[in-house]
């Protein structure tokens, strides 16, 4: 039985990033999805910023074939920065270094992709017995509304495992997993989650809370992944694992609880939303949201009367 370390201090992050990104080809057919630009900046710098704010100084990146644009963006570029020290654009240059600077990043890869369970997995020897974030690159949370800062709070006081769920529509349900929760009578946003059901049938789903993609996990999961079978689409689920881990015992690395979350999230995971999301990040930067949102104002102003 693993012994739960559950109260040291949570200072890794795992960042899954091997997926091919088929929902975006052709622009992904030699860009990793996780490169693609959200305003002007690739979505996963967004996920690494969430983490290092959240004090996770600590990040392993699963990675694929074809993601070594990943590793070059949080390295480096000597010759574009001394481009930029001559030209005295100290601006540019400054972004160009903010990615570097943001934490320490590790890599591997996970292989066969075998799902989000798997990828998991395969940073057991990283995470060395700690507890430890997941942050899912098409999830981006607005650093206005600090999630995963609550989440660790939550799991360093409650010990267990932590995930964050989110109300949507009973039609959405089925696109996420889903937990069935009870009030833990502590705090108004956290419940002890009760079951895990992932991407339940229409008319199936426990509840309509769904978990989106940020967790803070307590390394008794490697031990379960190790146990758990293939399940939807074939693939291991990191759900499936956690579903175990909600009848375990709590001074054993046990229990599963759900923090709800009500802030802003953009999911880059699809076309519209990911449309979406860059129009709402350009609109609310002050360098480019007010000339954008008179221009936005105009075109829709011009496409009703179309």
């Amino acid at each position: 039985m693993t012994t739960s370390n559950s109260r040291v201090p949570v200072t890794k992050a795992v960042v899954p990033a091997a997926g091919l990104g088929t929902r975006f080809l052709p622009a992904t057919k030699a860009t990793p999805k996780e490169m693609l630009p959200v305003v002007d900046k690739p979505a996963i710098q967004y996920v690494v910023e969430e983490a290092s704010a959240a004090g996770l100084s600590d990040i392993l990146m699963v990675t694929g074939r074809n993601k070594r644009a990943l590793e070059d963006h949080f390295d480096r570029a000597y010759e574009l920065e001394e481009l930029l020290v001559r030209k005295g654009d100290e601006q540019r240059l400054a972004r160009v270094r903010e990615s570097v600077e943001l934490a320490n990043m590790h890599y591997v890869r996970q292989g066969d992709p075998k799902g989000l369970g798997h990828a998991v997995s395969v940073a057991e020897q990283h995470v060395a017995g700690q507890p430890f974030a997941v942050l899912l690159g098409d999830d981006l949370i607005d650093p206005r509304d600090p999630l995963l800062s609550r989440m660790i709070e939550v799991q360093q006081r409650l010990g267990g495992s932590v995930v964050a769920l989110m109300e949507v529509d009973p039609s959405q349900i089925h696109l996420y997993g889903c937990a069935a929760v009870k009030a833990d009578g502590l705090d108004e946003d956290v419940f002890q989650v009760t079951d895990l059901v992932e991407k339940p049938e229409p008319g199936e789903a426990p509840s309509t809370y769904a978990v989106i993609g940020r967790y803070v996990l307590d390394p008794l999961v490697f031990e379960v992944l190790r146990e758990t079978p293939p399940g939807r689409g074939g693939e291991i689920q990191l759900t499936d694992a956690l579903r175990e881990l909600t009848n375990r015992e709590a001074e054993d690395g046990g229990q599963v609880h759900g923090v709800l979350f009500k802030g802003r999230r953009y999911d880059t995971g699809d076309r519209a939303d990911y449309l979406r999301a860059i129009v709402r990040l350009a609109a609310e930067r002050e360098d480019l949201g007010p000339e954008f949102r008179s221009w936005l104002r105009e075109f829709v102003g011009s496409e009703m009367q179309d």
